[in-house]
């Protein structure tokens, strides 16, 4: 069970990454970014990459930054071409695949098994223990969520709350919402990158098809960790609500792997049922206080 939980405890905080920078997108600009699937594998490629040249500590960055370029494709896409939003997404998410294939050498995957990986050297520092990797994750996920806080309570973190919220009221203060828009999915977008390449050197390998359905998953934790911690009323909760809902994903599904309670080959249907009663959690919610509120309401 220690184990099973140590493995939650590690995904969760890599992934958690990525339903913050849907956090971002999602919650605050009120923008459905399709973008995250071919980001994710984007920053995974890239750092994988240059792991196996001999550089792992700058595949992170790479790959953080190469996910905050392909934010701004489709902000540009967005904001300076008019192209709708969702559309946006999946255009840059659609070229994506031909750009993650030429970052790994035009190959479907790329591996790591004998190569140094930030978690081999953080290893090397004798922290942590046998929990090492759960501990770095840890950091760079506390740091991530600190700084979003931080972040968004700043005059250019307050813009781009107030773009999501009325983007004709940011245009009327003499404030570009083009550019908080730009701004917001840089941001998201670099978040998932880094993501990406955190993940790509966790596994020691990245693949085509690695961040498929990601996007789903990602806001499917989010709304578990809300649910679980009523964070829709505070901006604080907001973000840690990103590391609960990963942290819960991702027992359940170590555990189903764990135990063998149900036979892999379902375990798609298992992603899927579990993704959409996350997302559909709050309207359950609703419609059985209202059904138990009008038996109340019928009994007297």
């Amino acid at each position: 069970m220690l184990f099973i939980f140590q493995t939650a405890l590690e995904l969760g905080c890599v992934y958690s990454l990525v339903a913050l920078a849907l956090f971002l997108s999602y919650r605050i600009l009120d923008i459905a970014d399709l973008t995250t699937d071919g980001c994710f594998i984007l920053g995974m490629a890239v750092s994988v990459s240059s792991a196996a040249a001999g550089h792992p500590i700058l595949g992170v960055f790479l790959g953080m930054i190469a996910g905050g370029c392909a934010g701004y494709v489709t902000a540009f896409l967005q904001t300076r071409m008019g192209v709708p939003s969702i559309l946006a997404g999946i255009i840059t998410n659609t070229g994506l695949y031909t750009v993650n294939l030429a970052a790994m050498g035009w190959s479907s995957n790329v591996s790591l098994l004998k190569g140094d990986t930030i978690y081999t050297l953080f290893k090397g520092l004798g922290i942590g223990g046998t929990w090492y990797k759960a501990v770095l994750a840890g950091i760079i996920c506390a740091v991530c969520m600190i700084l979003m806080k931080w972040f968004l309570s700043t005059r250019i973190g307050l813009s781009i709350r107030a773009t999501g919220d009325n983007k004709d009221m940011v245009s009327a203060s003499s404030i570009d919402p083009r550019h908080t828009i730009t701004l917001g999915l840089v941001i998201a977008n670099c978040l998932t990158g880094l993501s990406g390449a955190l993940a790509g050197q966790m596994q020691k390998s990245a693949d085509i098809n690695g961040g498929t359905g990601i996007v789903v998953i990602g806001l499917a934790c989010l709304i578990i960790g809300e649910t679980l911690i009523n964070g829709r009323k505070n901006m604080g909760r907001n973000i840690l609500a990103c590391l609960i809902g990963n942290i819960i994903y991702r027992l359940i599904y170590a555990i189903i792997l764990r135990t063998s309670i149900i036979p892999i080959e379902c375990l798609k249907l298992v992603t899927a049922i579990i993704v959409a009663l996350a997302i559909a959690a709050p309207t359950i919610k609703e419609n059985m206080q209202y059904a138990l509120k009008a038996r109340r309401e019928g009994k007297n």
